[in-house]
């Protein structure tokens, strides 16, 4: 994660947490992911960091720009329907600055 704006390194390690409480508690898996979740999470931090307005990006549901595949975005959807509740409880301090970082104002390329 190196060189990676702490934004964006914050977005990665909510997701990370989000697939974390998803796997854990639907796959019944126990330290680390299954490998539809595994794939999953390689694919999010590709997608972060492609992301075209890096430090400066709202939360993924409010970006105008929609970069992940429909099947991804699916499994992605169903995680945080699931996750996003039960972050609160477990990663309360990630779960505010996701909940403060969804009042970014979308922003369009330049």
């Amino acid at each position: 994660m190196s060189g990676k704006h702490t934004r964006l390194m914050r977005e990665e390690e909510t997701i990370r947490a989000m697939i974390g409480i998803y796997c854990r508690d639907t796959h019944g898996t126990k330290g680390s992911f299954c490998a539809d979740c595994e794939e999953l999470m390689s694919y999010a931090k590709v997608r972060l960091t492609r992301c075209p307005f890096k430090e400066a990006k709202t939360t993924c549901a409010r970006c105008p720009v929609h970069c992940y595949k429909p099947a991804m975005r699916d499994k992605v959807k169903d995680v945080m329907r699931y996750a996003g509740p039960r972050m609160t409880l477990r990663h309360p301090i990630l779960a505010l600055f996701h909940f403060i970082d969804g009042f970014r104002k979308p922003l369009t390329r330049k």
